[in-house]
Parts: structure tokens; sequence; C-alpha cells
């Protein structure tokens, strides 16, 4: 049997996880629980359970820094986050952990057996991995590596020959499912790579925090690799074991002791494959970008721009402003220095809000939106930044194409149109100039040609029309209305007023209510 520890503040959910499933069943027996942090943190040090259930916020240590500081000590159990839907920045934190499975309260009991079994598979391998007689035979060059790697040996009394490492250059290969299943491959890259050529003891197959990774080993290694990249790296043929594969590479070090270095790039590669391009298989180390070097941050204030720009170009139906900020938004997003998880929620905040913008401003209009829920999971189940990318651009024509004003053949209906719904706002004539691709002057002739009234008399007549309407039917205080109607100065709406209307707003209200 394996073993089972649950970390929550509430004993009745505690309770009640153990009821919810068969727990027996499925192959674990309960070895401790807590209702306190910085308990379950000592506890799960102490008994090393198989399978942890750790809740987010609870007394004492909160539940993401008991999983950091375990993980950073060696633990090596599995977690199953538990939280309420308000604590998604936190689960999405703990996924630079390897914290793979995250379920909101109350739990489903199909998503918890499902994480369960999936749980239970990986730690099948990995026990069918340690009982093959191949790996023990090379358990102990291979563990050399991996103490290279941890910087916990003394490469001076290090002798590569005795250990078949001895060359005079070396690289770190990587590689992993190309599709992040979470499956085990049926074949190993390395087996691939061997079958290559006839020279076996070119490369080392390792695995090393949970990577799988291969060492190459002087020339003979590094340009049969060389080879094997000119063949299959631009496009492996559909359904070849190397279509499945993803492959990342660090660069080519001279001595045994740097290999560290070049592991920390296939490393980074790995994670930074996030921002690969559709149907891309292989990353080197000539692809990182210097983020290290930019001092461009991934910035909060910087969605308000976005949804700014974003928001304003749909309601001009302009396309083409849509794709270019799009892509602004993607290069901006590759080269700042984050992670994945901190980009993906920057991206999930900036689509709720360009939501939450356009259903207020068009709110009698049906618009095609996702819950929120459905959002936030979607971007978080994607594997690349190319595919919340494209979620967003086939959004957002949905979108236009629910407005109904995506195939206008005058210009001056879709600035009406935009007028109609953002009256509210700062509206200039040079701002919705550029907006629609226009000279302000000429815009400026053509729309008064076309309307009758000059562009700032129609947006006057347009905001006393909703302040006539705002008057008869609600209770907002006159300054009220003219800040709801785009007037920043109460005197300079009554002026307004009257000049439109003949009466004051408050003449008005009492002479309709």
């Amino acid at each position: 049997m394996r073993s089972l520890y649950i970390a929550d503040d509430e004993k009745a959910i505690r309770d009640g996880i153990k009821l919810l499933i068969d727990w027996a069943g499925l192959g674990y027996a309960l070895c401790g629980e807590a209702g306190n942090g910085t308990d379950a943190a000592e506890d799960i040090a102490r008994l090393k359970p198989d399978l942890v259930l750790m809740d987010i916020r609870m007394p004492g240590k909160s539940g993401l820094d008991a999983i950091r500081d375990l993980t950073t000590d060696g633990f090596e159990g599995h977690f199953i986050i538990l939280s309420g839907f308000s604590d998604f920045k936190y689960a999405q934190a703990a996924m630079k952990y390897n914290v793979r499975h995250y379920l909101t309260k109350p739990i489903d009991e199909d998503e918890l057996v499902s994480a369960v079994n999936e749980i239970s598979a990986l730690l099948d391998s990995r026990a069918d991995a340690k009982s093959k007689e191949q790996f023990l035979r090379s358990r102990s060059k291979k563990e050399i590596i991996q103490d290279i790697l941890n910087h916990s040996i003394d490469l001076k009394r290090l002798s590569p020959e005795e250990f078949g490492l001895n060359a005079d250059k070396y690289q770190i290969v990587a590689y992993e499912d190309f599709n992040e299943s979470g499956k085990n491959l049926s074949y190993r890259f390395s087996d691939l790579f061997n079958a290559a050529g006839s020279d076996s003891g070119v490369s080392v197959h390792f695995t090393y925090k949970g990577y799988d990774l291969l060492l190459l080993l002087g020339n003979p290694g590094i340009m049969r690799f060389d080879r094997f990249l000119a063949h299959y790296e631009d496009s492996p043929e559909e359904g070849s074991p190397l279509d499945s594969i993803f492959i990342a590479y660090g660069s080519i070090v001279d001595s045994l002791g740097d290999i560290t270095d070049s592991y920390k790039q296939a490393e980074e590669l790995l994670r930074r494959r996030f921002f690969c391009v559709q149907g891309q298989h292989v990353l080197g180390y000539k692809d990182l970008p210097s983020v290290k070097n930019c001092p461009e941050k991934l910035e909060s204030s910087r969605i308000d721009g976005f949804t700014g720009e974003i928001t304003d170009f749909l309601q001009t139906f302009n396309r083409r402003k849509v794709a270019e900020a799009l892509y602004s938004l993607e290069e901006y997003l590759y080269h700042v220095d984050a992670g994945i998880s901190e980009v993906k929620l920057f991206l999930a905040d900036l689509y709720l809000r360009i939501k939450d913008v356009m259903t207020h401003r068009h709110s009698t209009v049906t618009l095609p939106f996702d819950s929120n829920s459905e959002i936030i999971d979607f971007i978080n189940r994607q594997h690349y930044l190319y595919e919340i990318i494209f979620y967003f651009s086939h959004c957002f024509e949905g979108l236009m194409g629910a407005l109904g004003h995506s195939s206008r053949d005058s210009v001056i209906d879709d600035i009406l149109y935009y007028i109609d719904h953002n009256y509210n706002t700062n509206l200039k004539l040079e701002t919705i100039a550029s907006l629609f691709g226009y000279n302000s002057s000429y815009l400026g002739k053509i729309f008064t040609k076309t309307v009758g009234d000059s562009f700032n008399t129609y947006v006057d007549r347009k905001r006393i029309e909703h302040a006539t309407k705002m008057l008869k039917e609600g209770n907002l205080k006159v300054y009220e209305i003219a800040e709801k109607t785009g007037y920043s100065n109460v005197d300079y709406f009554h002026k307004k007023f009257k000049k439109y209307v003949g009466v004051s707003p408050a003449e008005y209200r009492a002479k309709n209510s």
C-alpha cells in the first residue's frame, strides 16, 4: 500500500476526503493528517508519504509555503492542491514546484479519482524504472553525472576515465513528450539516438530532477547529434517516433565540470517551450532570449494598455489593428523575465478585463464570452502561447460578428456606432481618426458632410440624449449623470444641457418626473 497524508484546516473536510473515494481500493492507506501548515510540513518531512492532499490556506504555514520548503529539501512525493476558486493565483504559483493537480472545493469525486490514478501511474513507472537491470548496471556512471550537476562531488578527485566519461567536449540534451500529455513515452530518445550509430559510448542516458537527459561525449557524440537534428529538426514525419518528442539542448562545454551550464540552458529551454511556434520540436541554446540582461519585467499596468487598445479596435471592427495588438502582446511576453505561470496569469487577467469592458459597453447585446472559470481553465491548460493567442483571435472575431457591424460599407456608420457605445469616455476626433486609420482633418470634413453636425456637436447631442434618459429613469444626482455621460465638469454639463434642451437638468427632471 502507498501512503496518503491529508492537510486541511477544516476537520470536516479531512473526514469527508477520507470517505469520498475508496482509498484502499486505489492502493492507499492514511499515514497522517493535520489542520496546521507547520505541523503538516514537519509530519510530511518525517513520514515521507507518496501522496499529499494539501490545502492552500491554513494557519501556521500556508500550503504553498509548505510545498516550497518540502520540495526544496528534496521531498519526492506528489501533491494535489485543494483550494477555493479565489486561490487561483496561489495554485498557479505551485506549478513551479511540479505540482500538476489542482482541485477546487467542493471536491469532485471523479476529478479526485482521476488525479490519484495519474499519480499512481507515475509512481508505478518510477518503481519499474528502478527495477530494470540495465539501470542498475549503469547506475554508478549516472550517479557521478548527477553528483556533478548537484555540485556534490570533488571534481579534483574524480577520474573520468574510470567511469567512461573522458572526452574533450560535452553537451547536454533534454527531451520529453511533445504533446505534454503526462504519459510516459513508449520509447526513449536515447535508444533512437544510439540506433543511429554503432558506437554506444558516445552518450549517457540519465534522469535528473524529473527530466530525461543525454550527456554527449566528445566530437563523435556531438556530430552524431548534429546529423540527427539535420534530419529531423524541420518537420518530423507525422506518426514517426520523433513526431512525439520535444528536444532541448544546451551549449557545448570543454570540461566535465562545466556540464552544469549546458544542463541549465536545456532546462530553461524546456520551460520556455511555451513560446515555441506551432509544430516546433527542437529548441537550442541559441534560441534563449537574453531576458536576464533585459530590464523589462512583467508589469500588471501593461494590462490596462492592452485592454484599452484591443477594446477600441474591436469596437471599430479594425481586424488589422487587433492582429497587430495581439502580435505586440506576444512579443512583449516573449521578452519579459517571468515564469510561464505568471504569463498565463497575465493573459487570463487581460482577457477577463476585455470581457468586462465589452459586456459593460454593450450590455444590450449577448456577447459570445465563455464563463470566467472556463476562460481561466482553458488558458491554464494550454501548453503554448500561440494556442492562447489563437483563442483570443478566434473569440474576438466572433465578438465583432455578434455586435452586428462587422461588414459596414461606411466608416461613418462605424464611427457613429463607436460613439454611441463610448459616449461616456473622453472622445476626441484625433483619437477616433487614428483608430480608424484616417487623418483627423479629413475625417472631420467627411463627418460633418455626412452627418450634418460637426464631430463635437454630434458627441454632445448623444451625451445629452443619454443624460435626459437618466434624468427620467433614475435617482442619480446631476453631477453623477454628468460623469456618466462624459462630462468631468458639472458646470460645463449644465451649460451644454441647457443649450440643447432649453432648460437646466434640474428643471428637466422636475417636468418629467
